[in-house]
């Protein structure tokens, strides 16, 4: 089980022919509270680095993309209710969605845990 990180600061860690989708503990930091999370439709299509959810906080609304093309076959329905979950673990309980991926090599380009931490202070 591999974690990967965009520039976008979302994570993904993949399992098998699934990718479990979320944004970075960093992100949420910078987020402040998340007050708001729409989550993707399950059955849809995504391309690598195309608008997926939404995460709405006291400071700001964001874009959260796609780091994998594929398709929605899960979103985390607890975030509906407790989008403060986000906060609390971002890369653990705090996941979005569950992407079956279409391109496995597109996971390659993404960086690891090493390089998004020196990414993410720069």
């Amino acid at each position: 089980m591999t974690t990967k990180y965009t520039k976008d600061h979302e994570w993904v860690r993949i399992e098998g022919d699934v990718a479990v989708v979320g944004i970075s503990t960093f992100a949420a930091e910078q987020l402040g509270d998340v007050v708001y999370v729409e989550l993707p439709a399950i059955g849809k299509q995504v391309k690598q680095g195309g608008d997926m959810a939404v995460v709405e906080s006291a400071k700001a609304a964001s874009d959260v993309y796609a780091p994998v093309s594929g398709e929605i076959i899960a979103v985390n329905d607890a975030l509906n209710g407790n989008p403060e979950k986000v906060n609390e673990g971002a890369e653990g309980d705090g996941w979005f969605c569950k992407i079956r991926i279409a391109n496995a090599g597109e996971a390659d380009a993404l960086m690891d845990a090493s390089a998004y931490a020196d990414f993410a202070k720069a």
